[in-house]
């Protein structure tokens, strides 16, 4: 699957062999919006167009526009976790939503991705949270004990 990006909203394309066409939809939406072209031209001045429609139909109807993503991310962890997550940040002065970027972007997604169960694990063992997340950022993760 393929993708295209036009003010901030993505669309997800695929080709019809059937018809012979490339078929869009936004992604991200609650609305359904679809377009669909021959060539890759006639797809991606379709796809604008499709955005363009419906930015002026929320203008015309005093509805704000959706928008694919607020940028807020709500996550549901432990209190403890929580609490080792607050405390890191301040010890770097930093707000938990900066501290949380700065470490996606230091360490890459997959890492944030599988913390939260690594952390589960070595809390429920009885591990200190905030040493092993500040061991964790130094590249010395310490290890869940096996069976």
């Amino acid at each position: 699957m393929n993708t295209m990006k036009y003010k901030d909203y993505v669309a997800r394309i695929e080709y019809d062999e059937d018809d012979r066409i490339f078929v869009g939809h936004l992604a991200g939406i609650d609305d359904i919006v679809g377009f669909h072209g021959t060539t890759v031209d006639e797809l991606k001045a379709n796809f604008h167009e499709a955005v363009e429609r419906c930015l002026e139909i929320s203008e015309r109807t005093g509805r704000p526009p959706q928008r694919p993503y607020s940028g807020k991310l709500m996550l549901r962890v432990s209190p403890e976790i929580h609490a080792a997550v607050a405390t890191a940040a301040q010890v770097q002065g930093k707000s938990i939503d900066r501290w949380a970027a700065d470490v996606r972007t230091e360490a890459g997604i997959e890492p944030v991705a599988t913390i939260r169960p690594y952390l589960s694990t070595l809390h429920e063992q009885g591990a200190d949270i905030f040493q092993a997340l500040v061991l964790t950022f130094q590249g010395s993760p310490p290890m869940p004990k096996l069976g």
